[in-house]
């Protein structure tokens, strides 16, 4: 269903009882709400969370957020990106935080726990930094809180991050070869899984200057490292030890940063939530969750 939500539109599903305890979970860069795997959202649902799952702006079906002046083209980008360092963006990802705001008021929800992924992780955080009186705890899943800037290569993760347009067949091919890179070896998709999803995606909603637009979000945002130490909420890190995009080394950091924070290093898991990792996942989030209920 769309709503509307920080003045923008917003595509959102909702499963488990509507009584039930809020629990938001935030996709990262350039992936729908379909990503998600069921197993995840449906076990979550069925132990009584009221989950909430969405696109956020620019993919899938929620709103397109140009602004004139800012380049959506990946050729461009990198381009700009390489002869000064400065583009600018759209929106930052302190928005895309308020878009979680926003979805949560139009839904009715006071508080929740959320959970947030790669780009999504970096919200998360935002969220616990911005608007820490609306959630009752925070998840982060794959992520760090260092800027785009610090990070080696810039190059290269701009190769890696910026999408381009190609037709379906390509598209789909090329989420085969991108999981090889990133995929987790403990919890594996079948090429017929990922192309399934791909195929999904891709007639869905395929934009990659949407895409674009998001990575230059991630590109401007700031270092969150000290600001996290005055965090009070309950937290917990999830990292994958074989993630390929941002080593595990940044979860643990996220994880000393917060105080009281729990950090869960997975074996065998890289840069990627797959059906196989949902109920692990479910049981993770079960007893961090339950734990503070007691």
């Amino acid at each position: 269903m769309q709503i509307a939500a920080n003045s923008i539109q917003i595509e959102v599903e909702t499963f488990g009882p509507k009584d039930g305890v809020p629990l938001v979970l935030i996709r990262g860069l350039g992936s729908q709400l379909i990503h998600w795997p069921d197993a995840l959202y449906e076990g979550l649902a069925e132990l009584g969370y009221h989950v909430v799952i969405f696109d956020n702006r620019d993919v899938g079906r929620s709103q397109r957020c140009p602004k004139e002046g800012v380049p959506s083209g990946a050729e461009e980008i990198t381009a700009r990106a390489l002869e000064d360092g400065k583009v600018p963006p759209a929106y930052r990802l302190d928005d895309m935080a308020k878009d979680v705001v926003g979805v949560m008021d139009a839904l009715d929800i006071e508080k929740a726990h959320v959970f947030g992924m790669s780009m999504g992780g970096a919200i998360v955080q935002l969220l616990c930094l911005d608007h820490a009186e609306r959630l009752l705890s925070a998840t982060i899943v794959m992520a760090t809180a260092r800027p785009f800037a610090e990070r080696a290569g810039s190059a290269a993760w701009l190769a890696a991050l910026l999408a381009r347009p190609v037709d379906r067949a390509t598209f789909i091919n090329n989420a085969v070869t991108e999981y090889a890179g990133w995929g987790s070896p403990a919890y594996p998709m079948t090429e017929a899984e990922l192309r399934a999803q791909a195929t999904q995606a891709y007639d869905r909603a395929f934009d990659p200057e949407g895409v674009n637009r998001q990575v230059l979000a991630v590109m401007a945002s700031t270092d969150r490292r000290e600001d996290l130490r005055h965090v009070a909420l309950p937290c917990q890190v999830i990292h994958g030890e074989m993630d390929t995009l941002i080593p595990p080394e940044a979860g643990a950091e996220i994880a000393a940063l917060i105080p009281g924070c729990a950090h869960h290093p997975i074996a065998g898991m890289g840069h990627v939530i797959t059906p196989k990792q949902a109920p692990m996942l479910v049981e993770m989030m079960q007893a961090f969750v339950g734990k503070l209920a007691v």
